[in-house]
């Protein structure tokens, strides 16, 4: 049986590939970490503003690995990927590249929307406002709204009498 390393002895369980749980990661679940730890400035900030979004109900993950693919933001759930793209999408073999991952990602049932590095940096509401019409109806009201069932006065059910 293999214990971990004292501390400042072997490698860390980053560097080993090992993740949260003590679990081999695969190639893309490693990569899916790389860049969960190198977020772009953009990816960041609407990171920042995704996370507000827990409250409503909705499970938002950054950098997740799918058939192949790492999304960059993912609500399985209600079958929609958030991509933030910078300048290189442009460009004509890139482009061709994402309209193939796009159409794995229509077969497999998930809207898929795309915003440009700017888009965030410059309209990080029209992009929220984008992304909460394709998410849809919170799945539960909001924490500040959710409605309590008090209990009855002195503990008695409605059919006491």
């Amino acid at each position: 049986m293999n214990f971990p390393s004292p501390p400042g002895e072997g490698d860390s369980p980053k560097a080993s590939g090992v993740g949260r749980w003590g679990m081999h990661l695969t190639k893309s679940g490693r990569r899916a970490r790389d860049l969960r730890n190198n977020m772009t400035e953009p990816e960041v900030i609407l990171w920042s503003r995704l996370k507000t979004l827990r409250a409503d109900g909705f499970h938002i993950r950054r950098q997740a690995p799918f058939r192949g693919y790492i999304l960059d933001f993912v609500c399985f759930d209600r079958h929609v990927v958030i991509e933030v793209d910078g300048g290189g999408h442009g460009e004509d073999q890139q482009a061709r590249h994402d309209e193939i991952r796009d159409g794995v990602l229509r077969r497999e049932g998930f809207q898929v929307l795309r915003f440009w590095n700017t888009d965030v940096r410059k309209n990080l509401d029209g992009v929220m406002y984008s992304i909460r019409d394709a998410l849809g109806p919170p799945p539960f009201p909001p924490r500040s709204r959710r409605r309590r069932e008090s209990p009855s006065p002195g503990g008695e059910g409605k059919g006491d009498s």
